[in-house]
């Protein structure tokens, strides 16, 4: 199984492996995004070492069930051959009605097929109230005319 775009990335198609990845996430489907991942990926997430995709998906549908109405804006930081970094936002509320956004940085690598093999993240969130929320698109993917994280001044 391959999941274009291959490295060695290109700055087209860097972004556009990352907008893809971004698309995965809005879906909050974790079957989803776990068949991008290799099936023996590494991640860490926070102070959380996950391993294969079993684990992604498990970790991700805990996540969902806890971050309600999440919505991710990611963007291409830097990339060479086979790795990408990004950097990102997420929006999402607790179920007692809190607000949150959460920053961060992922470092990707990924095999010859194009699956990741390593995800590295480090990511920092604050409470907002519900009039500083930024992310208002309809649940699922960001529309292709929503600004990313520079243009919001993010």
């Amino acid at each position: 199984m391959t999941r274009p775009p291959l490295p060695p990335f290109t700055d087209e198609t860097a972004a556009h492996k990352a907008r893809l990845a971004e698309d995965a996430w809005n879906s909050r489907d974790p079957a989803r995004v776990a068949l991008a991942y290799t099936p023996d990926s590494q991640w860490r997430n926070r102070a959380e070492f996950i391993t294969g995709r079993e684990q992604i998906a498990a970790f991700l549908t805990r996540k969902w069930a806890r971050e309600l109405d999440y919505r991710l804006i990611k963007q291409v930081w830097a990339h060479a051959g086979d790795r990408i970094a990004v950097r990102f936002a997420y929006e999402y509320h607790d179920d007692s009605g809190q607000w949150f956004r959460a920053y961060g940085n992922e470092n990707w690598q990924f095999d010859d097929d194009g699956l990741m093999m390593i995800r590295i993240a480090s990511i920092n969130e604050h409470p907002i109230a519900a009039d500083e929320r930024a992310f208002f698109w309809p649940l699922g993917r960001r529309p292709d005319d929503h600004p990313g994280l520079t243009a919001m001044g993010f």
